[in-house]
């Protein structure tokens, strides 16, 4: 262990990010544990006695809520891991009015880095973002990001998933110079709760393997093999252990099999397309 760090992360009242957790918990670390579900994270913080905040990620107003709180309870922030994500079925907006899963997987966790940016730098934090297999992820435009024009559940998450990465490269494109590291990874595929809210007959089928131990312990991690990436990336030091503004996949810095994952013009590009979506939000962030 690199010494005792205070570690964000998000969606870790269930699978791999509840998993992480307990590691890092039982490491020494202090832990903060985000959570959309209060009766589970509750259960989770109770558990590991730490401390935990509720946030809807399909509200934007609690995703800035919460950014609030972190900055006022930790002047210190060593690790935010934005592992809080979803894949959905029936294309719906958010009361903010974008995509569901759009807004969800990229642009709260773009919204949450952002508003805590001035604490991490000062921090020389690692943000981590879970990703996924970009293999098949279809081709990102900047000007339908919501998928109005095309939307189906599977290419709505691969979008979003291959959007963790680019925001990673240019995070790390921005700010490694300030101190900042970042990093995002494939946790693999992993047997939890993630898809039960899809209607997606993809992900469904990935969920009904999930339930069935013999064949899911043959084709599906468990939440603790998936949560060792993040405990991995957390606990080491970035420029030593790891490379910051790299993929990993099972502790090794790979290529994504997508060839807009090395797209740094696109990266640039969605950034400032997020930043243009988050204005009114981001006038007094950094």
């Amino acid at each position: 262990m690199n010494g005792k760090k205070v570690i964000v992360i998000t969606g870790a009242s269930d699978g791999i990010g509840a998993a992480a957790a307990r590691r890092l918990c039982a490491a020494g670390h202090t832990v903060v544990v985000v959570g959309r579900s209060i009766e589970k994270t509750r259960a989770v913080a109770e558990e590991l006695s730490v401390d935990s905040y509720v946030a809807d990620f399909t509200h934007l107003d609690d995703v800035e809520r919460l950014a609030g709180q972190l900055r006022d309870a930790y002047p210190r922030i060593d690790v935010l891991a934005n592992n809080a994500g979803g894949v959905f079925g029936t294309r719906r907006k958010t009361v903010d009015g974008f995509e569901k899963t759009f807004q969800v997987n990229h642009l709260a966790p773009f919204l949450l880095t952002r508003r805590l940016l001035d604490t991490l730098i000062a921090s020389r934090a690692s943000v981590l973002q879970t990703s996924s297999t970009v293999r098949f992820a279809k081709e990102i435009h900047l000007d339908d990001l919501d998928h109005d024009r095309h939307y189906d559940p599977v290419h709505a998450y691969g979008a979003s998933k291959l959007e963790n990465i680019l925001f990673t490269t240019e995070l790390h494109r921005r700010h490694h110079a300030d101190g900042l590291a970042a990093a995002s990874f494939y946790p693999g595929n992993i047997s939890t709760n993630f898809a039960s809210d899809t209607t997606s007959p993809v992900m469904r089928f990935v969920r009904f393997v999930g339930t069935k131990p013999l064949i899911g312990r043959a084709l599906l991690d468990t939440p603790e093999q998936g949560a060792d990436q993040i405990v991995w990336l957390a606990d080491g030091t970035p420029g030593t252990d790891w490379r910051s503004g790299a993929y990993y996949y099972k502790r090794k810095d790979v290529a994504p099999r997508n060839p807009q994952a090395a797209d740094a013009d696109l990266a640039r590009g969605l950034w400032e397309r997020s930043e243009e979506l988050l204005a009114g939000r981001l006038s007094d962030a950094a």
